[in-house]
Order: C-alpha cells, then structure tokens, then sequence
C-alpha cells in the first residue's frame, strides 16, 4: 500500500494475449514430441487457467516516488523499488515475442548483485510509453531533489551570513 503523501501516476495494464504467449513455447514442444501430442489435452486447459490467474494477480503501479510490482498466484510477491534506486530499464523483445507483439521490460537497480534484472515486466501495453513515464518521473525526482539540496544549501548560507552580521553588530555595540 502506498502513503497517503503518494500520488498514483500510472498502473500498467497487460496484453490480453500473454497467457498464450507463455503457454506456446511449451505447446510447441509438446506439439513436436510424440508423447507429448497426448498431454496437450491437459496442458492446455490446465495450463490456460494458471496463466490467465497469474495475470490476474499481476500489477504494475508507478507513483510519484517508487515503482510497486505485485504478481504471483501461490507465493504472492511485491516488489517496491524506490525510483532513485533505478539504474536501467530495458525493453527487451525476442522472435516470439515480436509474433505476439509484446516487450519485456527489465528493471535494474543500484546496489543489486549480478543476477541480471532485479524485475521482469512481460507483456506491458505499451511498454515504450510506460518506461519512458517511469523514466521521466525518475528525473523529475531527481530534479526536486536537486533544488531541496541547493534550498539547504541555501538557507546554510543565509544562517552563516545572519550569524556574521550578529557578530559585526556585536563587535560595533562594544566600540561604542
């Protein structure tokens, strides 16, 4: 759950036609191997009701200050990465994927070990314009936080110089 200070500024929605571009890499094998012709019949229903209630469970929300993923069916898992924490998102589209027209988007932060992306977003709607949202929005937060540092270092310097005014008064209170 968000703060109340939090703004939402976009949830993702995902592409109606995910579930079955992750049950055709398995269908495929299945479809090519003589005992697996027989298991299609189980596969397919069984595989199609997991696929469609993972999709279900899934959520991409971006807010003014972090990203919150929520997906999984079993073992249900939200990953919040705050957006200054972010080092690279990249779009990511293989064969397959180009035949069912979706993105991978990958999300990668500062801190992470190397095991690759610390989150994979499939099947984004319009993954470009989410990442560059998420992009811009980092950014933005970047750039708040660069004028409240300039503001501290602002109001550094005006209690310095209010404190050697305070000093020069004192000093010209004591010669009269």
């Amino acid at each position: 759950m968000q703060s109340s200070l939090e703004k939402s500024i976009k949830r993702a929605e995902f592409a109606n036609n995910l579930g079955l571009y992750w049950l055709t890499p398995v269908t495929i094998v299945l479809t090519l191997s003589i005992i697996g012709i027989p298991l299609l019949l189980l596969w397919l229903p069984i595989g199609n009701i997991f696929t469609r209630r993972y999709i279900d469970n899934m959520s991409t929300e971006l807010t003014d200050r972090k990203l919150i993923v929520r997906k999984g069916i079993f073992t249900r898992t939200e990953n919040t990465v705050p957006l200054d924490k972010i080092t690279d998102m990249a779009l990511i589209q293989g064969p397959l994927m180009r035949v069912f027209k979706l993105h991978k988007l990958t999300i990668e932060t500062a801190g992470q070990s190397g095991s690759g992306a610390l989150l994979n977003l499939t099947g984004i709607i319009d993954a470009a314009d989410f990442r560059s949202l998420v992009l811009a929005q980092k950014e933005t937060l970047n750039q708040i936080e660069m004028d409240s540092t300039a503001d501290e270092n602002n109001d550094t310097h005006l209690v310095t110089l209010l404190q050697e005014i305070s000093d020069t008064l004192k000093r010209i209170e004591k010669q009269n």
